[in-house]
């Protein structure tokens, strides 16, 4: 199962490479992965199946996959459906088609995600590849980016199936906490399930996301919409695969929670609400792929109904739907494709003689539609006749309940025939005064598909007990007794009296549809709700920042420090609290660096010379260090000494742009309200800190960690094995916001291209080879600005200080240092360079692009996640080498170093960036200015 996840993976990865060099034909290579994967699926049929993988043991966290007859039925439709319809992209789309890459990307991508998602067994797993498909579904229904109708309908789905996502998240937190597991085979194997209202609204929340992943109403509208998208899409996201997936997690946890007094009525009266209303509406619109979409809504109507039902019987009638639906709907929207292809338009009313000059065609959405209307001997009719008596033996059902649904389920059953009907006919059936379309005859690459699925549907009805026995265990988990079987003929029953009443009854409506008119009734209306809604939430988040963010910083500044003073003190003197043991110093140094800082923070108050400021200001930082220093922490103190060195380097950078001095109008004078602000927040942090720290009734962490880090870090610097090691996903999380940071700075500075390497002196229009300088860029500066004593220096120091910066990188596991330490040295060097030499200067010094350090730290950081996920270890998990190597002696090499390879390149970059930010970038505008 893993292989199957990663060779999508890879696919996905190659894809785009894959259309530049084959074309549109790259399709066919990309369906062979999930044809490969249905291969394994088929030989392994039914079994059971479970693969753990840990990510984080010490919290009980895995990639926990499970394989059982569900799954393999869910994974076959996805996977062979997939295969079936990335062959059909090869022929269905141009070599000039925009993005075409990306598409074949994103199509890969999602049929993996859902494999992931039917044989995820951890719900939070689950949760994670549900998201992945809402995603992917948005990029593949947006593909057209150009058109509007396009960009609203992937939204639309986007935000619909994502707030149902969420919901159904806090769900999944409620069960996996009151279960104390987040496994769905051990919820389905609870003996003793606990109960209670939390429960019931865990239940709830979960089919929330379910009813609106699967176009349930009122969450239904989304579906319909999203009909703009490519017709491949909509045949395999909105026909076989990703509207299934709520249909799958109704099943999945029916055989646990069928029972729970939320659970029947929700389930079974939208579903059956979603059946005749959207049944009727695929009588009125006149756009085929839209009489298909509403068709299958309501068929996922009825598909929820029989899996909700929760009886032995239900389910196996329930999956047999299930898998009838994706055969003969994907088959039916590829035929609309090709419709749309050859005759240039898909409206019911513009079609005329299609049947007589596509007869292939015909017969396969004739097969088709038949066993959409459940017509024998397809296989719609053996799945929906055993739906019917199943419904009429529903034990958990009253009689009334009984009737009453199936009466509905009936009258559903004929607005299908109706609708199948009237596709059949809008699309092929020769019309009195209308004229006859262009036709382009379809190929037979484009065609196979669809006669493919459509054929299969007639195969599976034929061999009805033999697709009874690959489906009827998974009915067979499901508490009771299963006493139907999936055949063909089970005499006269009053399931076959029902179906003869269904086709009469749908034929019927079928000769009266005109009268029908194409108003939007109660379905229609709920995209207007929609839109309403979405109306109502911009204009509330209007209010609520035009009334917290009015454009000044004082304020905004002001809320979010009132917040931090008043939320917590509140809570503080409500709660319950311990006694606090202070101690005023341990060295009456300590007392001096304070006084120090205090003296600089208030002078930094008073200034009004910006560079006094900013200095005074960053001896606070310089005095801070110094505490960490006298408190045993040299790591700390380290970073922070060099982190204040920097960022002074930046103010000074910036201040440039700006006069000396704070102007008299800029003066606001002594502020009573910010000066209280000011006082409150320094008050109210360390009292905070000091309760916080004595609340503290377990042994302290900081006891462990020493021990944790040598023996399971393999260092013996505590602060370094945190960062990449012990709490290395911090790490991880920490960079990717500095290289976002890094790209969000430069893209408002440079506004035309993101990066490019610092300009070298042989680029410099002034420059000329042959002449000697202590830097080669140092006759390049203005000699104005050049310093011959800071160039000498430079030359001298520059080298000393790198070979200091790579002992840090490389100390750092045992001793102060580390990667962020080492490249803030080699940061400072680089400034240094800079300062002395110019933009040139930087650019002789590293002719690197910092969006290429940034990129490959990134990417060296991830990489040792991957691979040790790939060797079989958990995520970002650490071994120790050691060796004996000639004249170097013996070395201890722990692998969590190339994570902070990875993290010293992003900090290198990072400066750079900055330097060709702030300084290079501003030197070119600075020196523009002064020329204007």
């Amino acid at each position: 199962m893993l292989a199957i996840l990663l060779a999508h993976a890879l696919a996905a990865l190659i894809a785009p490479s894959a259309v530049r060099a084959l074309g549109r034909n790259a399709f066919y290579p990309l369906a062979l992965v999930p044809l490969g994967s249905l291969g394994w699926v088929v030989a392994h049929w039914n079994d059971e199946i479970q693969v753990r993988l840990p990510w984080a043991p010490t919290i009980d966290l895995s990639l926990d996959l499970r394989f059982d007859s569900l799954a393999t039925v869910m994974s076959a439709l996805v996977l062979g459906i997939g295969a079936l319809v990335l062959a059909y992209c090869a022929r269905y789309f141009t070599d000039g088609e925009p993005k075409l890459g990306s598409f074949a990307a994103w199509l890969v991508a999602f049929s993996g995600a859902m494999f992931g998602l039917v044989t995820s067994d951890n719900m939070l797993l689950l949760f994670t590849f549900w998201e992945v498909t809402t995603v992917l579904s948005f990029l593949l229904v947006g593909h057209n980016s150009d058109s509007v109708p396009g960009r609203r309908a992937a939204l639309q789905a986007l935000l619909v199936t994502g707030a149902g996502g969420l919901a159904m998240l806090a769900g999944i937190v409620i069960l996996g906490q009151s279960y104390g597991s987040y496994l769905l085979s051990d919820l389905l194997a609870a003996e003793h399930p606990p109960g209670g209202i939390a429960i019931q609204v865990a239940i709830g929340l979960v089919l929330v996301g379910a009813l609106s992943k699967s176009a349930i109403v009122p969450l239904h509208f989304w579906l319909p919409g999203a009909m703009a998208a490519p017709t491949p899409v909509s045949a395999y996201l909105h026909a076989a695969a990703m509207v299934k997936a709520g249909v799958y997690l109704i099943a999945r946890l029916a055989p646990a929670f069928a029972d729970a007094p939320v659970w029947r009525p929700l389930v079974l009266t939208l579903g059956l609400a979603s059946m005749l209303l959207a049944g009727l509406r695929a009588l009125q619109v006149t756009d085929l792929k839209l009489v298909l979409a509403f068709g299958t809504v309501s068929q996922l109507g009825f598909l929820v109904v029989m899996v909700g039902l929760g009886t032995p019987d239900a389910a196996l009638a329930g999956i047999g739907l299930i898998v009838a639906h994706a055969l003969f709907k994907a088959a039916l929207f590829l035929v609309v494709g090709i419709i749309d292809h050859g005759a240039g338009t898909r409206d019911l009313r513009e079609l005329s003689g299609l049947g007589r000059r596509a007869p292939v065609l015909l017969g396969a959405a004739s097969l088709a539609a038949l066993s959409m209307a459940g017509i024998p001997p397809l296989w719609g009719f053996v799945a929906k006749e055993s739906a019917l008596a199943a419904e009429l033996d529903a034990e958990p059902l009253s009689l009334t309940v009984r009737l009453l649904l199936g009466a509905g389920l009936v009258l559903g059953s004929m607005l299908t025939v109706a609708y199948s009907a009237r596709f059949v006919w809008g699309a092929f059936s020769d019309k009195p005064g209308v004229p006859v379309p262009g036709w382009h005859a379809p190929g037979a690459g484009l065609i196979a598909a669809p006669v493919a699925l459509a054929v299969g549907s007639l195969a599976a009805g034929l061999a009805a007990p033999w697709m009874d026995g690959l489906l009827a265990p998974y009915a067979e988990t499901l508490p009771g007794e299963l006493t139907e079987h999936l055949q063909l003929w089970h005499g006269l029953t009053w399931p076959l009296a029902l179906t003869v009443v269904i086709i009469a009854g749908g034929l019927a409506l079928f000769s009266v549809q005109d009268r029908f008119g194409e108003s939007a009734t109660l379905l229609g209306n709920a995209d207007r709700g929609y839109d309403t809604a979405l109306r109502a939430m911009d204009r509330l988040s209007l209010k609520m920042t035009t009334s917290v963010q009015r454009g000044s910083l004082p304020l905004n500044q002001a809320i979010i420090l009132g917040t931090l003073v008043i939320l917590p003190a509140v809570v503080l003197a409500v709660g319950t609290r311990t006694g606090v043991e202070l101690r005023l110093w341990d060295s009456p140094l300590q007392l001096v660096i304070g006084a120090i800082m205090i003296a600089m923070a208030l002078g930094a108050t008073v200034l009004r010379n910006r560079l006094a400021s900013v200095l005074v200001v960053g001896l606070t930082g310089y005095g801070c260090g110094v505490i960490f220093a006298l408190h045993g922490a040299p790591d700390l103190a380290l970073t922070q000494f060099l982190v204040e060195t920097l960022t002074l380097v930046v103010f000074v950078l910036v201040l440039r742009a700006f006069p000396a001095e704070i102007g008299p109008e800029q003066q606001t004078g002594f502020q009573v309200g910010r000066a209280a602000i000011a006082i409150a927040v320094g008050i109210a942090v360390p009292v905070l800190a000091a309760f916080a720290g004595a609340a503290r009734n377990a042994q302290p962490i900081w006891e462990r960690i020493p021990a944790a880090a040598y023996e399971f870090g393999g260092g013996k610097n505590a602060v370094n094995v945190l960062l990449v090691d012990i709490r290395a996903w911090d790490t991880l999380g920490e960079i990717s916001v500095l290289v976002v940071a890094a790209t969000g700075v430069a893209s408002l500075v440079f506004r035309s291209r993101r990066f490019g390497a610092a300009p070298r002196a042989a680029d410099a229009p002034n420059y000329s080879p042959g002449k000697v300088s202590w830097l080669p860029a140092g006759r390049l500066v203005d000699r104005r600005d050049r310093s011959m004593v800071l160039q000498i220096t430079t030359r001298l120091v520059f080298p000393t200080i790198m070979v200091l910066s790579v002992y840090f990188f490389f100390s750092g596991h045992n001793a102060p240092g580390g990667g962020f330490a080492g490249g803030l040295i080699a940061g400072l060097a680089l400034v240094l360079r800079y300062l002395a030499g110019g933009q040139y200067e930087l650019g002789e010094a590293l002719p690197v692009e910092a969006g290429h350090l940034l990129g490959a730290g990134l990417i060296l950081a991830a990489g040792t996640a991957t691979a040790s996920l790939v060797l079989g270890y958990p995520p970002l998990y650490s071994t120790i080498v050691e060796a004996s190597v000639p004249l170097l002696g013996h070395i201890k090499l722990v692998t969590s170093l190339f994570f902070d390879l990875g993290v010293y390149l992003i900090v290198v970059g990072l400066i750079l960036d900055v330097l060709r930010s702030l300084g290079a970038r501003l030197d070119d505008e600075l020196v523009q200015v002064y020329d204007r």
